[in-house]
């Protein structure tokens, strides 16, 4: 799939991202992206691996499943409302039809407001509370040195490719490397290197997590086939300082989210996002340096 088509994608995901309450159809998405209708449902499924209404509606459900787990003052017929379903018990069913039971018996069983949910025989569900206690008490002990702050972040102006899954990471991390280098001039050894999630993996299945893989720069660019620039404004954020293993990454996040919500702060609206600030395979230990970062604001 040519780089301009790949753009083009982009715009779409990021359509029906925003805007959770839309009728998607795909003659609109396709005018978006400039397509006739017929080709473009072609080109989408290709790309994500989903027909547009099946990932329209897996978004709406994973975005409803995670204010669930962390708003527990939210109605089931607000959530309804918010994402377009027609009453209770068409949100009810497609929910139950992903998850296996419905929102409210969902809630009940979500022993913490950062559980991770896991895949079963019959779809995803949470881990038990012990196990969940066992977990964090673990995470707790094992990175209690790490540095944690929360403060303004200033916006970032950054160059980056879209990605989807878990496969071929290395490549695209590759392709914005070499660009940034190659068209900004910047020196890899000082490049921050910026990945950005649409999706996360306590919700979403590894293969479908959606990813921006990017470079800061110090200026806006014009975007290129394949290329896009996005000014990042993540505003007030609690950020961790790690140096670990490159399998430690899902620890890393879930203790962020535990200090977040230990220190009286929930997620806003905008996007996580960590900045890797070495090449790990040049590391004497072979570890990542990076900063996490989640957007938030007080809990009310």
């Amino acid at each position: 799939m040519n780089s301009s088509t790949v753009k083009q994608l982009g715009k779409v995901l990021d359509f029906i991202e925003q805007n959770p309450d839309e009728n998607i159809t795909i003659e609109k998405v396709a005018a978006i992206g400039n397509y006739s209708p017929y080709h473009f449902h072609r080109l989408f499924k290709a790309y994500t691996g989903e027909t547009i209404l099946e990932f329209s509606n897996r978004k709406r459900l994973e975005k409803i499943a995670a204010l669930l787990i962390r708003d527990k003052k939210l109605t089931i017929s607000e959530l309804v409302f918010r994402y377009g379903f027609s009453d209770n018990a068409a949100l009810t069913k497609a929910f139950k039809k992903r998850y296996g039971i419905s929102p409210s018996a969902f809630r009940k069983l979500s022993s913490s407001q950062y559980d991770k949910v896991k895949q079963s025989k019959n779809g995803q569900t949470f881990e038990g509370l012990e196990s969940y206690i066992c977990r964090i008490e673990t995470l707790k002990n094992k990175m209690m040195n790490t540095k944690i702050t929360i403060q303004p972040i200033e916006p970032l102006h950054i160059v980056a490719v879209n990605h989807i899954g878990v496969d071929n990471l290395d490549a695209a991390f590759t392709t914005i490397i070499n660009w940034s280098v190659e068209n900004e001039g910047i020196d890899p050894q000082k490049m921050e290197v910026i990945r950005i999630y649409h999706d996360s993996f306590k919700i979403t299945a590894p293969e479908k997590v959606r990813m921006e893989i990017g470079v800061r720069i110090n200026r806006e660019v014009k975007p290129e086939a394949g290329i896009f620039y996005r000014l990042l404004e993540p505003g007030e954020c609690i950020t961790g300082d790690f140096e670990m293993d490159p399998q430690d990454f899902e620890k890393a996040w879930s203790y962020l989210y535990i200090m977040m919500n230990e220190n009286g702060y929930t997620p806003t609206e905008a996007l996580p996002f960590e900045i890797i600030r070495n090449n790990y395979k040049e590391h004497p230990e072979k570890k990542i340096i990076v900063t996490l970062y989640i957007p938030v604001k007080r809990k009310q």
